[in-house]
């Protein structure tokens, strides 16, 4: 008991920021909200990183195959356009994936894109994957992305574990990869973003995460 309360006490305190939603969305919005890119299939992992310290306080994945979602293992981000069914975000537009972001990156965390291209097939293994890990428990958005990738030919060697930076120094290790880096300097606290995005005042983007037209 001892050592299960240590090992609880010793992971890292920037992963509370994960939170953890049991949600499933109906049938027919799910269908309603399917995008599908013509972007190339690619599974993509997102890191949120502290600033200034560098510590890993989220990892999600996109998957971009018969259809994009992201699967966001414990994950705070929300949108009333978006329907989720346990951790599976549907509907994921270029522009939903810009609030995605956004939502993430500010004052005191940056957010590493980091992109392999896949086979169709593979990032369809992925999704089903993602559609297949449930619900994720608080503070296990590393371990939970681990589990999916695992599940997905090219990614058995995933790691176990809470740690983000350690799941994202691996995944750098993959062939083929690309990276961004997404810096923000809105405030620390996010809930604003939220709201506006919610409103449809993010960088000209109406509430369905569709551009607005220049006037």
């Amino acid at each position: 008991m001892q050592r299960r309360a240590f090992l609880a006490l010793s992971l890292p305190a920037a992963l509370a920021a994960c939170g953890a939603d049991n949600i499933w969305a109906s049938d027919e919005s799910v269908r309603r909200a399917r995008y599908v890119s013509d972007e190339p299939p690619s599974i993509t992992l997102f890191t949120v990183i502290g600033i200034p310290r560098g510590e890993g306080a989220h990892t999600a994945l996109l998957i971009n195959g018969s259809q994009r979602i992201i699967f966001d293992p414990a994950g705070s981000w929300n949108h009333p356009s978006i329907p989720e069914r346990h951790d599976v975000l549907y509907g994921i537009t270029p522009n939903f994936k810009n609030f995605y972001i956004d939502y993430h990156a500010r004052e005191t965390y940056w957010v590493a894109e980091d992109t392999r291209p896949v086979p169709l097939e593979v990032a369809n293994a992925a999704i089903r994957a993602a559609e297949a890990q449930g619900a994720t428990n608080k503070s296990f958005c590393a371990v939970a992305t681990g589990q999916v990738l695992r599940k997905v030919p090219g990614f058995e060697g995933a790691p176990s574990g809470f740690s983000p930076l350690r799941m994202r120094q691996w995944f750098l290790t993959l062939p083929g990869v690309t990276s961004k880096k997404h810096m923000d300097g809105d405030p620390a606290n996010n809930h604003n973003v939220l709201l506006r995005q919610k409103s449809g005042v993010v960088a000209g983007y109406d509430a369905r995460g569709q551009l607005q037209a220049v006037r």
